[in-house]
């Protein structure tokens, strides 16, 4: 630390809280952001987990949010070495059978994919697409106050519905598990009323922005955030885990890129008792079971599209993807599950040596399972690659209690920051007018416990900082 004193700490060092050390600073602030890792990151981090020469995203590996975040976009990151790789194909559904779903850049391409789902589909994601920029601002938000009352009114009537109601306005096993595969992504049985959001926003990003991976690793996001930071004057405090307020020099403002569990052991005894028993309330969502591989050769999946495909998901029919995320929902286990898996050196020659490849995979577990699921992963890409188990040379695995050891905001694994169904999507952490604010002056949280929750964009970190310039800082920017 350079200063005794500062105008606004940030203590943690995700997107969110890089994005809100950004925002400060751009106010021509003294801000210090602290992070309790050597690295800087959080869910933005890449490391040699297998063997060396190959490079693994250690949390984060797909970034659609992130060129889609109305904060990230705004920033020059490109200028502090960004590059971001679209795959031949944002995502791919495989099947059985042999055959594919494929989500792809086009939604024209998409559609003719599906076969006589093709008219279906347009007309349910064509107004979305055409929609979804000027959305974006209220969608990645605390509950908006509409600039565009109708078109948000019409992507609030696709989206709130529970994933397998909506599924019915197709008729094709290809669309039906695309759609099922990308609704997945929340993290909660697809019965759940606004699981159709989550599938929404992933299939008109890809339509929009795409689903782009960094080159080198999610690490390039992170490095490029911080340099920014760095270069507007910011400091840096690294490998300082901040267990309570008074290890922080003085400052206006402290904002906290933690979830609410952490933010009630570090700063409960400023917190008023009625705030810490809303925020104990705060309900945690399943965990993640994730394997990292290092290859001898690309995945040999049976589906030719999915060999260009960035994102896979792995886990068949509608039907087979639902059954098995309410059987983890509910405490148990399924041994065919919904598997999410990335390819990143199809695309990347960094992130492996040559004629080699690497692969990253994650599936649901009930919240703090210790169960070891790499045969059962490994299983579910045997099944759509058949040869793939002759591949691996190296391997990594995370089970919940590993990955909240790493990232301590993944709270039994759980890689949302607290689950985002239909209770907690827009009341996070707690219903509030201004979420952001915590019962003590100056002090913010602004980690995925708040609006617009999980993903890197940003978004709750930028929002998080315009609280706290308007509150402490009397700025209205």
């Amino acid at each position: 630390m350079q200063k005794t004193e500062y105008d606004a700490i940030v203590v943690g060092s995700g997107p969110n809280g890089l994005a809100a050390a950004i925002t400060l600073q751009q106010q021509g602030l003294s801000v210090l952001l602290v992070e309790g890792k050597k690295e800087i990151g959080g869910g933005m981090r890449t490391k040699a987990l297998t063997l060396p020469g190959f490079l693994h995203d250690v949390c984060s590996a797909v970034h659609p949010m992130a060129v889609l975040s109305p904060f990230f976009k705004n920033l020059p990151l490109e200028k502090y070495g960004l590059e971001m790789i679209q795959p031949t194909f944002a995502a791919a559904h495989p099947f059985d059978n042999g055959t594919a779903g494929v989500l792809d850049r086009s939604i024209e391409k998409t559609a003719e994919g599906l076969g006589k789902d093709r008219e279906a589909y347009l007309r349910f994601m064509s107004p979305i697409v055409r929609d979804l920029p000027k959305l974006l601002p209220d969608l990645l938000g605390p509950f908006p106050l509409p600039k565009y009352p109708l078109a948000l009114a019409e992507f609030g009537l696709k989206a709130l519905p529970p994933a397998t109601w909506l599924a019915n306005r197709f008729q094709t096993t290809a669309a039906r598990g695309l759609w099922a595969g990308m609704a997945a992504h929340a993290i909660q049985p697809l019965e759940n009323l606004a699981t159709s959001a989550i599938g929404i926003m992933l299939m008109a990003a890809a339509h929009t922005a795409g689903w782009p991976i960094p080159k080198g690793g999610s690490q390039s996001i992170a490095d490029a955030l911080t340099a920014l930071f760095l270069s507007l004057s910011g400091e840096v405090l690294t490998d300082f885990p901040v267990r309570s307020l008074s290890q922080l020099p003085p400052a206006k403002a402290v904002l906290f890129d933690v979830t609410p569990k952490q933010l009630v052991a570090i700063a409960g005894d400023k917190l008023s008792s009625s705030y810490i028993s809303r925020l104990q309330k705060y309900r945690y969502g399943m965990g993640v079971f994730k394997i990292d591989w290092a290859l001898s050769g690309p995945i040999p999946f049976k589906a030719e599209a999915c060999r260009g495909a960035g994102t896979v998901h792995l886990g068949n029919t509608l039907e087979d993807i639902a059954a098995a995320e309410k059987m983890t929902s509910l405490g148990s286990q399924s041994h065919k599950p919904y598997v999410l898996l990335s390819q990143p050196s199809v695309f990347d020659s960094t992130r492996a040596p040559e004629g080699k490849h690497t692969g990253w995979a994650y599936c649901h577990v009930p919240n703090g399972s210790k169960e070891d699921m790499t045969q059962v992963i490994e299983n579910q890409v045997e099944r759509f690659a058949p040869g793939f188990k002759d591949l691996i040379i190296g391997r990594s695995t995370m089970n919940t209690t590993q990955i909240e050891d790493y990232n301590p905001n993944y709270i039994g694994g759980d890689i949302n920051g607290g689950i985002q169904d239909i209770f907690q999507l827009y009341t996070r952490p707690i219903l509030s007018a201004s979420p952001y604010r915590t019962s003590a002056k100056g002090i913010y949280i602004c980690s995925s416990s708040t609006p617009p929750g999980g993903g890197v964009h940003g978004m709750c970190g930028y929002h998080a900082a315009k609280q706290a310039l308007k509150d402490v800082f009397k700025s209205r920017s």
